[in-house]
Parts: structure tokens; sequence; C-alpha cells
């Protein structure tokens, strides 16, 4: 195939994968993003297996190496999507994000050994491989292992010195991938793969501070490190559409990390650095809590549901791990059935991933348009005459507002708080990520219901049917 039908390709994947992410921005239009995506990502195959360069060489030459590939990583990804949990799926794109980062690596090392053209461009990109790619991989397997807390704990790791070796290994890196970028002898491969095995230290310990509470900054963040990965290794081979791809995600990737950023009030730095949730605050738990919390159960709920105009709900990490979405559905239809109007006030750091409630609530179809960011849903609490709070907790910490020395200090949260009943679903009075205790809990017009999500949902819907 010639270039320029191979570039006309390549430019008709670049296309689509600019509208994909542009689908992607609203859960309406997210499916359709994905299927172009998707099929930008079979032009660039079909266009790279007909490529030949200058010397006659072709990669279909190894055809059926790299079809054997296919299928093994195309059976595993089935696999691994049939099988994983919704709970799960921040671990699922964690590894999926080291996974890219692992493969620039290993891209970049194996050109290098052939490579024909030794230009500082084409050297600093391979360094920049090397360096982020180590750094995504390894530090997506931290991050998933902190999810799933199988050897790390969810809590941030902090040691002494932490900051200082992180500094001097940054250093050595930096001074190695400037050796290499002017290298042109024999010694490039070892260089390549000292600044890999260091860089490959220094994504772990730069991702071991980080707590449960930012984890979704970090997988956005490693999301954009395996795209600036992807780029880089795009200039190593010399690939026009891998640098593109690599550049639109590595962009949306930061994009995203600032968002949650801001939603939590921290700044990008103090996350990477874990520097972040320093404070304990300055109230206890027994002082909270002492004698103030109000239980109930569902037949008492069901005549508060009875007599509510409107009834606003606030999912959390509980209702994912209880899968209790599809139970909340069947709530909203029984409510509505009564001429209840109900909306889903969604927190941009709710879960453990970006639009991890969004996706939960999809799965259940429940329609887009009673998804409620915060900025848009926090003027009508005042008006709401029950929020049901399931599984949330430092999102909804009224803490956040009056307490200066607490580690959610100037979070923006959801103000359920100013609304006139608050009813709040959770197995016990445990803290959430940030560790402390939540004033909502013990407030005069919050009663807890203490039970699993979805068995105090399904107990919930009988109790309003049988009033």
């Amino acid at each position: 195939m010639s270039g320029a039908l191979i570039n006309l390709f390549y430019l008709a994947s670049s296309v689509l994968f600019i509208l994909g992410l542009k689908g992607l921005s609203h859960p309406r239009t997210a499916v359709r993003g994905n299927l172009l995506g998707a099929f930008g990502m079979l032009l660039a195959v079909i266009a790279t297996f007909l490529y030949r360069d200058p010397l006659g060489n072709s990669p279909a030459q190894a055809f059926g190496m790299i079809l054997a590939a296919v299928l093994v990583g195309s059976v595993l990804g089935a696999l691994l999507a049939l099988r994983i949990q919704m709970t799960a799926m921040p671990q699922m794109v964690a590894l999926l994000n080291g996974f890219g980062g692992g493969a620039s690596v290993l891209v970049a090392g194996a050109a290098l050994i052939d490579l024909r053209e030794t230009t500082l461009i084409v050297m600093g990109a391979t360094a920049a491989s090397g360096i982020i790619g180590a750094v995504t991989f390894w530090g997506s397997l931290v991050a998933f292992d902190k999810l799933q807390e199988m050897l790390l704990p969810g809590k941030p790791i902090h040691f002494p010195g932490q900051q200082p070796l992180n500094i001097f290994l940054g250093t050595a890196v930096l001074g190695l991938s400037v050796w290499l970028a002017l290298s042109a002898g024999g010694d490039a491969s070892v260089l390549y793969w000292t600044i890999v095995a260091i860089s490959s230290v220094l994504g772990v310990l730069l991702t071991i501070p980080i707590g449960g509470a930012d984890m979704p900054v970090a997988i956005a963040l490693l999301n954009s490190y395996s795209g600036l990965a992807g780029a880089a290794t795009g200039f190593v081979l010399g690939n026009e559409v891998l640098i593109i791809t690599g550049s639109l995600v590595g962009a949306s990737g930061i994009i995203l990390a600032q968002i949650m950023c801001r939603a939590m009030n921290r700044s990008l730095g103090n996350v990477l650095l874990g520097n972040i949730a320093v404070g304990s605050g300055s109230v206890g738990a027994d002082e909270v809590y002492g004698g103030k919390v109000k239980g109930a159960t569902a037949e008492e709920l069901a005549i508060l549901f009875d007599g509510a105009r409107r009834v606003v709900i606030v999912p959390g990490y509980g209702l994912a791990v209880s899968q209790a979405q599809h139970a909340v559905r069947d709530l909203v239809n029984l409510l509505e059935s009564k001429g209840t109007e109900v909306e889903f006030a969604i927190h941009p750091v709710a879960g453990r991933m970006p639009g991890h409630m969004n996706v939960l609530l999809a799965e259940a179809d429940i329609p887009y348009d009673k998804l409620k960011e915060m900025d848009e849903i926090n003027p009508s609490f005042q008006q709401t005459d029950v929020v049901v709070v399931i599984g949330a907790n430092d999102v909804v910490n009224p803490l956040a507002r009056t307490d200066p020395s607490s580690p959610i200090a100037g979070m923006p949260i959801l103000d359920v708080d100013k609304a006139r009943t608050v009813v709040v679903i959770k197995r016990s009075l445990s803290p959430g990520f940030a560790g402390i205790p939540n004033p909502l809990f013990a407030a005069d017009n919050t009663l807890m219901y203490f039970a699993d999500g979805k068995r105090a949902i399904v107990d919930l819907i009988a109790a309003i049917k049988a009033a």
C-alpha cells in the first residue's frame, strides 16, 4: 500500500479517535463514542499491517505471530470484561493503564535494538517511553493492589526520607536520559534498561502514598501517563497515528485529573507527592455520635416516603459494593408511580474512579437526565423532602465546610444536610476513606438505616408497597 494511502487511513483513524472522545463526554453518547474509537483503532491496525518501509520490510511478514498475539490478548480481554464485577472496575481500569505503559516500554526497547536513526529527538523519545511507561506500569500495579487490598493497604504509605529518595531517583533517571539522548554507541540498550529499572522503583514510590480517597485522581493520571508513553513511542517508531492517539489520551487524562482535584479541593502536585490527608480533624467519633444517632426501620421510613414530593438519591461506593443499582431503579419506579419526583446527586469523586456511579446507574437503565452533577443539584437540596444516601460518606460530610483541620477541609460536598430529612443507608458508623467521623449521621434531620445497601432498598420497597 502506498504511503499516501497509509497516511489517509491514519488521518481517518485520528478523526475517529477525536469524535470518539467527544462522544465519551456525555453518558448518552458514550456507547457511540466507544464504537467510533474502536473502529478508528481497527483502521489504524489494518493500515499498519499493510505498511511497507523503503527497504521493503513489512509487518505482515510476521503476520502469524502478530495474529496469535492479537487472538490471545482478545480472548483474555473478553474473559476479563465478562467476569469482572462492577465494583472491581477501577482495578480493571488501573490494570489496563499499566498494560499500556508496559507495552510502550517493551516496544521502545525492541526498537532501540534495530534503531537506524539515532537523532536527539528519537533517543530522547526512547528515554521518555522508558520513564513514563515504567512509572505507569508499576504505578498501576500498585494502584490495583491498593484498591484490591491484596498486599498493600488502601491507606497512604509513608516512610522517613520518602520525598528526598523520590527526588534523588527522579534526578538520576533524568541524568541517565540525557546521557541516552546524546548516546549513539553500543551502551544505549544498557542505559535504557537502567532507566526503566529506576523508573519502575519510582513508579512504586510515587503511588504508595496515594490513599483510597485519591484513587480517582491517580487512575486518571495513570491513564494520562499511558497515553504520553504511547505518544513518545510513536516518535521512536515514526508512527503518526500513535503520536496523535497518545497525545489525545495524555491530554484528556490530565484534564480529567485536574477536574477530580478541583472536586476534592486538592492540588495535582500534592496528590502526586502524597502530601494529602495529613490532618486528623478536631473532633472524635464519640464526641460526634454519642447519644445523637437515630435509627429507623423500613416500615418507619415508608411513612416518610409516602408524603414526599421530591426525593434525591446520593449513590456512593457502598452502592457498588452491595450491587444495589437495580434495586434502586425499582425504588425509583415505585416512587414515581406515586407521583414523587426523583433525581440522583452525583459527586465527581464518588466511588473509586471517575464516572463510577454513572456507569453503575446506567447499567440499571436509569435515565441519564436524572443524574445531576453537584453544582447543578446543590441549590435544590433546601426544597428536597427526603435525601437517601447509599454508602457515601466523605462526599456528604459537613466537616469539609466547618473544620479547617479536617483532611477534607475545603472539599466541595453535596449539601444534603440542608434537606428536610436525610436517610443514610450504611452497615455501620465506620468512617470513609478520609478516616474521620461524619456529623451528618448525628444531625437532627438524619435517620440512620443500618443494613446492606441492596437488602435495605429491597425491604424499603416492600414496606412502601405495604403502607
